[in-house]
């Protein structure tokens, strides 16, 4: 499959609002702005998603600009216990008024929908995340958070990526391996990250005008190795036509290593129905990646209304496997933490 790298700063959208020169860079070198869109503007969407945990829990956090909706999301999960809790606060027809900036590297993601408050502060060297989600828990709980997110590697994944309707496109960035430390506390428990216990964050920066019937595949990891390298990857398809770039990348000590096609293998019933809870494997065209996955759970929590859903299966588990870098070394992981997923949005 064809891999075209952007290596110079320019424009992401020409005149008639599609991508200039679609593909993969290994930095942020896309300018991305709001007013260069033909589409309509509550077509346009926006967010900031960032997942923090260690091999013990996760937090992850969610501010999303999706046009005619908007949404306030977090998810608090406990690995050990198996269990875990998801819940948005909606917002209706914000079609920019959330004001998410125009770039990963800098700029302050903030938002309050009543009692619900998250802040996301980026001063281009470290970003504090922080805030509030009332009535959170089973029990009424409040789930609050504070953690600092900083050594920001050196490189990522960012993907233009067009769609075969004119004036459609996604531009991601997905930055792994930064490291994490404060805590987020649920009602009385209070989980503790550190770079110790092997606090990492990674964030999901997406912009773009989306055609509404889609579905997506994306994985993703990120640990520390024994040898204190730290080492990731992201995998995906189902984010547009990829025919001049996919998302795949591996990540070890801060540099990104490209690859070609992932196909994930998830598992079926019988009646063809997905078995998202059964071991799923993962498999390249190239040979440089091939991935046992052991779910722990599946985060479920679907919006179906029909004209308008968003139904994930977000699945939480251990891989095993080997990956290959550019130069040929190969990496080895066993049972270490990450997620794989996939969901389908009518939007």
């Amino acid at each position: 499959m064809k891999q075209r790298e952007i290596t110079g700063l320019q424009k992401l959208l020409d005149k008639d609002g599609n991508i200039a020169q679609p593909g993969y860079a290994k930095k942020l070198l896309w300018e991305y702005n709001r007013e260069n869109i033909t589409a309509k503007k509550s077509l346009i969407k926006e967010w900031d998603y960032y997942y923090i945990g260690n091999e013990e829990c996760a937090i992850c956090l969610t501010i999303a600009d999706m046009g005619y909706i908007g949404a306030l999301s977090a998810t608090a999960i406990d690995f050990k216990e198996r269990k875990q809790i998801t819940k948005s606060s909606v917002v209706l027809f914000p079609m920019g008024k959330m004001n998410l900036p125009k770039t990963s590297a800098i700029g302050d993601s903030k938002y309050k929908n009543g009692k619900v408050e998250m802040t996301f502060l980026n001063d281009g060297t470290k970003r504090r995340i922080y805030g509030q989600y009332p009535k959170f828990g089973k029990k009424g709980e409040t789930l609050t958070f504070d953690i600092t997110v900083t050594d920001v590697p050196e490189e990522s994944m960012v993907i233009a990526t067009p769609f075969e309707k004119k004036g459609r496109f996604y531009y991601n960035q997905k930055i792994n391996c930064m490291n994490a430390s404060g805590s987020f506390e649920l009602g009385e428990k209070k989980y503790v990250l550190t770079k110790e216990n092997g606090g990492q964050a990674t964030l999901d920066w997406g912009r773009g005008v989306w055609t509404y019937d889609n579905t997506w595949y994306w994985g993703s990891l990120q640990t520390t190795l024994t040898d204190g390298a730290t080492f990731g990857f992201n995998i995906g398809y189902g984010f547009g036509n990829n025919t001049e770039a996919t998302e795949n990348m591996l990540f070890y000590r801060g540099k990104s290593h490209k690859l070609s096609e992932v196909t994930f293998n998830i598992p079926k019933r019988t009646d063809g129905t997905y078995d998202y809870m059964s071991p799923w494997t993962f498999t390249s065209d190239d040979g440089r990646f091939s991935m046992d996955f052991t779910p722990i759970l599946d985060r479920y929590e679907p919006i179906d209304l029909k004209i308008f859903c968003m139904i994930p299966h977000q699945v939480f588990g251990k891989f095993s496997g080997k990956a290959v870098l550019d130069d040929g070394t190969e990496i080895i992981i066993k049972d270490k933490l990450g997620f794989a997923e996939r969901v389908h949005n009518k939007w």
